[in-house]
């Protein structure tokens, strides 16, 4: 926990162990840069200014609020007082001011939120606390205090309740399409965003192994002695790298309907994540502060992001990213790469293949090997 004992709201707070505390960190310091890049896409879709004006003003959040604090259990020290604790705690690490309320809701299905317009509010399921261990919990809910400190929890009420109004005028086609591309922008920044959240987590956990235990839970279950991290990561190096640019394009339509990256991407991600220098430097306590965040450009995010996409592409192993890549650097013979990445969809013959170089007419090679599965 953070380094010392500490008091917050009037009660003491005794960490288990000691973790390190960023006092004044800007949620810049973790955000994945893929997750503020998407967000300024969303905000310049067409139409969203009008639908976020409009929703802010419309939402129930007062009756959001009195549902759960009707029908769920707010954290407190009478109730869940160990979450109460992890709570405190993580606003403490996070210097997050204000601490949200936490509620604890009925739900078999693991999981947790971040919500609300004004104010956020905190909600995990009962599924959810009954599958993760106290170190697995608390990166969870430093997952969620990121989120807050993020700014997320806005335009996750508005995806809710969004994603609930597309299926109720699903029978008006002009209507549904409009709602239906705003919650699939939504939908595209609030994957990243968890990636983002997924950092907060660690540096309120400072505990890698518990995070990758829960997100393994979350994939598998509560049956960790049949699970292995190794494993688990390779299974996400092999959904990257493997088969061809027909399974290229089934993971972006398995993907788009999801709020959450597979839970094996994020894994990986945040393993790679802890590894980097970027992640060090916070945790010997340089990292950018809420007080610089006027000072911020929005060039600078946008040049950022834009660096950060390029080196995905680059240094991805996805047949569809290698192809992007080879379009980008101009490479030779696309035609024939496309046509052997998807492999039964278009049958190829040596015919078909250019057989010379159009510059000095010689024979030349494939300027690339087709994608192999697995490593």
């Amino acid at each position: 926990m953070s380094e010392d004992g500490h008091e917050q709201n009037g009660h003491e707070n005794v960490p288990s162990r000691q973790r390190r505390r960023f006092p004044g960190i800007s949620s810049r310091a973790y955000e994945h840069p893929a997750d503020r890049s998407a967000l300024v896409a969303l905000r310049k879709l067409t139409g969203f200014d009008t639908v976020f004006k409009a929703l802010s003003g419309l939402l129930p959040e007062r009756s959001l609020r009195l549902l759960f604090l009707s029908d769920s259990v707010r954290v407190s020290d009478q109730q869940f007082s160990h979450l109460n604790d992890m709570l405190r705690d993580a606003c403490y690490i996070l210097d997050l001011e204000k601490v949200p309320p936490m509620y604890v809701t009925q739900d078999p299905q693991p999981n947790a939120m971040c919500i609300g317009l004004d104010e956020p509010i905190i909600v995990v399921t009962t599924g959810l606390v009954e599958l993760l261990d106290e170190e697995e919990m608390r990166a969870v809910v430093g997952h969620e205090v990121g989120h807050a400190l993020s700014g997320h929890s806005v335009y996750r009420t508005i995806l809710l309740f969004l994603t609930s109004l597309a299926l109720k005028v699903a029978w008006i086609p002009l209507g549904n399409l409009a709602i239906l591309a705003i919650v699939t922008a939504l939908r595209e920044w609030f994957r990243k965003s968890e990636l983002s959240a997924d950092r907060a987590g660690l540096l309120v956990g400072q505990d890698l192994r518990a995070s990758m235990r829960g997100l393994m839970k979350i994939a598998g279950g509560n049956h960790l002695h049949e699970m292995n991290v190794d494993a688990f990561l390779k299974q996400a190096e092999e959904f990257e790298s493997g088969g061809d640019l027909r399974d290229s394009v089934l993971k972006i339509l398995n993907v788009l309907p999801r709020s959450h990256p597979f839970t094996t991407v994020r894994a990986a991600e945040l393993k790679k994540w802890a590894e980097s220098r970027d992640y060090q430097r916070i945790m010997d306590g340089h990292y950018p502060r809420r007080s610089e965040d006027k000072d911020t450009s929005v060039t600078d995010a946008f040049r950022e992001s834009a660096a950060s996409y390029a080196t995905n592409v680059k240094s991805s192993k996805d047949p569809l990213m290698k192809l992007v890549s080879d379009i980008a650097g101009g490479a030779g013979d696309l035609g024939g790469r496309v046509r052997r990445g998807f492999g039964g969809f278009a049958s190829t013959s040596p015919q078909d293949e250019p057989p010379a170089d159009s510059a000095n007419g010689t024979e030349q090679p494939p300027t690339d090997t087709p994608p192999r599965d697995g490593d």
